[in-house]
C-alpha cells in the first residue's frame, strides 16, 4: 500500500475572531482530512522551521499575516527556495499579495468598489459625503475610518492607505469556490452584523459576478471566498478577494455541503500534489 501523503496544517487555535471561533473550523477540518493524509497542525509562527518533512503545507486559519510579518515573509521565502508546495499556492493576485488588486482592478473596469490611493485621484470616484479609508495591509477592518471629503487629505498621506466612497449596500454575500468550482453561498442579510449568515441561493448572474475574480486571480488549485456587497440600486461590487486563508464559516452551511467541501478540498489537495 503506497504512503499517504503527509500534510502540515497551518493554523491558530488562539486567533480572536470577533463572535467566532475559528479554531472550531480547523478542527473540524483537521478530523476529516485525516481520512486521507497523515496529517499535523501548527501554529504559523512555526511553519518555516517545520514543513521540509511533509508533503504540502495547507494554511487555514491563521489570522491576519500582519500580526506576524516576519514569520510569514521567512515561510514564504524558504518555500519558494526549497520548492516547498503550499495550498494555497503562493501565486494568488488577491489578498494573498496585499490590498493593491483593489486599485488594479478599479483601473480594469472591474464590478468593484471603486479603490485609489492618492487623493489626487479623487475625480476617479463617486462623490460621497463620507469616504472609507483603511491601511492597505490592513486585515479584519484594522484602521479602517469614515472620513469627510475635507479631511482626506490629512488622512490619506504617504499612498500605504486605501480610499473608496463609503457604499450605501442592502448586504454582504461571499461566495466560496474550491479550485474554480463554486461551493456555496452566504450573505449577511443585516449589514450591520457581518457574521451573522445565511445560506443565500446564488444566482446566474451571480455567479458569473463572482467568477469573474477567480479567472482573473488564476490560481491553478485552492480555496477562495469572493466577497461582495448588493449596492441599493441592485449592482454586485467585490469588496475582497481572500485568497491565502478564507474563513469558510462552515458552521453556518448544512452536512451535505460540509460533506461535499471536505471531499472537493481533499481531491483538490490531491491534485495539486501532483
Amino acid at each position: 500500500m503506497p504512503p499517504r501523503p503527509t500534510v502540515l496544517y497551518v493554523s491558530d487555535f488562539t486567533y480572536p475572531a470577533r463572535g467566532r471561533r475559528y479554531c472550531d473550523e480547523d478542527i473540524y477540518l483537521t478530523s476529516k482530512l485525516r481520512d486521507e493524509f497523515d496529517l499535523a497542525v501548527c501554529n504559523p509562527r512555526d511553519a518555516a522551521n517545520l514543513m521540509g518533512g511533509f508533503d504540502t503545507v495547507v494554511v487555514r486559519n491563521s489570522g491576519p499575516v500582519i500580526e506576524y510579518p516576519q514569520a510569514y515573509a521567512r515561510f514564504r521565502e524558504r518555500a519558494k527556495a526549497t520548492g516547498q508546495r503550499v495550498y494555497n499556492p503562493l501565486t494568488g493576485k488577491g489578498d494573498m499579495a496585499g490590498k493593491q488588486y483593489l486599485i488594479d482592478l478599479t483601473g480594469l473596469g472591474y464590478p468593484v468598489i471603486p479603490t485609489i490611493d492618492d487623493v489626487a485621484d479623487l475625480d476617479r470616484l463617486p462623490e460621497t459625503a463620507e469616504y472609507v479609508v483603511k491601511p492597505k495591509a490592513g486585515a479584519d477592518s484594522h484602521g479602517l475610518e469614515f472620513v469627510a471629503r475635507d479631511e482626506l487629505a490629512d488622512k490619506a498621506l504617504g499612498g500605504d492607505v486605501l480610499i473608496q466612497p463609503k457604499i450605501d449596500f442592502r448586504y454582504e454575500v461571499s461566495f466560496y469556490f474550491v479550485d474554480r468550482e463554486f461551493q456555496y453561498a452566504l450573505n449577511a442579510p443585516d449589514p450591520a452584523r457581518r457574521w451573522e449568515l445565511a445560506l443565500y441561493e446564488a444566482s446566474a448572474e451571480d455567479l458569473e459576478f463572482a467568477r469573474k475574480f477567480i479567472d482573473w486571480n488564476d490560481l491553478g488549485c485552492g480555496v477562495q471566498r469572493v466577497d461582495g456587497c448588493r449596492t441599493r440600486g441592485g449592482e454586485l461590487l467585490l469588496v475582497e478577494l481572500e485568497d491565502l486563508n478564507p474563513y469558510l464559516s462552515l458552521d453556518r452551511t448544512t452536512d451535505r455541503i460540509r460533506e461535499r467541501f471536505v471531499q472537493a478540498m481533499s481531491s483538490s489537495i490531491r491534485r495539486a500534489l501532483g
